[in-house]
């Protein structure tokens, strides 16, 4: 197909993949296809709504290489839902009584786009879907290539969506520092908090790479500085249920053997349980506009060091969050291969007009290829079965509740 220009946009919370996956589009489109104009719309769709883009010059082509040192995003996000037209509204980026996908849709039609390329989740990529069907309809015809962006690695049904690698070791970084004041007072709770809604991979990959580094280090017991306090002793995942009095029973005894206990928590973990609790109280849960609950709102790290804190006998909690720091660094070196190889397909496969999400295909042996929009969704939850989890798990000597273990025990 002929193509003359494309447009990207970077969309969702970010990944340390953003920067690095725009500078690997602009750089082989610029390889292969120097003629072909890029824009790139900023703050994602709210960009696009609002005709508000950056035209990439012959000075960006040639530094595109700069932006994978970097993190966050150079083009910008922003969380816009284009079938929340009240949202929409709101913010004025739509007309009163507009279709939003329509909206868009003229807008990238008077932009004159021929491929868009979205960077985001499963939200970010089947809405770029609905809105090429919807071009195809008024006869303009729009080719979309995504590419998979998450930290909680949580895209059905894509193996490893981009930067979730760079987020854990970041995590397992911040953890370095926030587990060295466990003796900044005795009897020290320490809760790490992950970003995860629905999924724990974050948690606990986080949990397995700290647990790496803590394998490499020299450790003198003999002044203090033992495995033992530095160690996770808990690790908590949406997917499994938290039973906190049979928990707190197993964390005082370490509590009152090693002098602290270090737990990381998905935020996504037990939020159920605190939603019930605020609405049978009659509290209003905050939400965003995607209808997901405002987990930095209602702080699920807090009422979980709330929860241990007087059944420990903690004499201090401190609850530390990661995700910020971990969501904005730079790609690390396995992002930056996958980066490249996805970013590579992503063109060749705009410019042949194959439209979809490219992934490593779970359901086609891990096979890299366009997978169908179609079967593209969010959610999708960590497998607690892998034996990497189930050994951290039995190291630490946290139990599994009746029913959960994938041992069947």
């Amino acid at each position: 197909m002929a193509v003359r220009r494309v447009a990207l946009l970077t969309a969702g919370g970010f990944a340390p993949c953003l920067s690095s996956a725009v500078g690997g589009l602009i750089e082989r489109y610029s390889e292969i296809a120097p003629d072909v104009e890029i824009i790139a719309y900023k703050h994602g769709y709210q960009g696009l709504l609002a005709g508000d883009y950056i035209t990439v010059d012959a000075k960006v082509r040639e530094k595109a290489h700069l932006l994978h040192k970097y993190g966050g995003s150079p083009i910008g996000n922003s969380r816009v839902k284009l079938t929340n037209a009240k949202d929409l509204v709101k913010r004025g980026l739509v007309p009163e009584g507009v279709d939003p996908l329509q909206f868009a849709a003229e807008r990238l039609t008077e932009d004159g786009v021929d491929v868009l390329h979205t960077i985001g989740g499963d939200d970010t990529n089947t809405t770029a879907a609905d809105l090429a069907a919807h071009l195809e309809k008024t006869g303009h015809h729009l080719v979309v290539v995504g590419l998979p962006k998450t930290i909680d690695n949580d895209i059905v049904p894509i193996r490893q969506s981009l930067g979730a690698m760079t987020a854990a070791e970041q995590a397992a970084k911040f953890a370095e520092n926030v587990v060295a004041e466990h003796n900044s007072g005795s009897r020290m709770l320490i809760v790490h908090e992950v970003m995860g809604r629905n999924c724990g991979w974050l948690t606990a990959a986080a949990a397995r790479d700290y647990r790496a580094w803590l394998d490499e280090q020299e450790w003198l017991p003999e002044i203090g500085l033992s495995r033992e306090a530095w160690d996770v002793h808990g690790v908590y995942v949406p997917e499994i249920e938290i039973h906190i009095a049979d928990e707190a029973e197993r964390l005082k005894k370490v509590m009152d053997t090693v002098g602290n206990v270090t737990i990381f928590l998905s935020e996504g973990a037990g939020v159920s349980d605190i939603v019930d609790l605020m609405e049978r109280n009659g509290e209003e849960v905050p939400r965003d506009a995607f209808g997901h609950v405002r987990l930095n709102e209602i702080n699920p790290g807090a009422w979980f060091g709330k929860q241990f804190a007087e059944k420990l006998g903690a004499e201090k909690v401190l609850v530390q969050k990661s995700g910020y720091f971990s969501r904005s660094a730079p790609a690390n070196e396995a992002d930056l291969e996958l980066i490249a190889k996805m970013t590579t397909m992503a063109v060749d496969s705009a410019l042949e007009g194959t439209p979809g999400v490219v992934g490593n295909d779970e359901d086609r042996g891990d096979e890299l290829r366009v997978i169908e929009f179609d079967r593209i969704a969010g959610h999708k939850p960590f497998d607690y079965h892998q034996q990497w989890f189930v050994d951290m798990l039995a190291e630490i000597g946290q139990g599994w509740p009746e029913g959960q273990h994938p041992g069947g025990q």
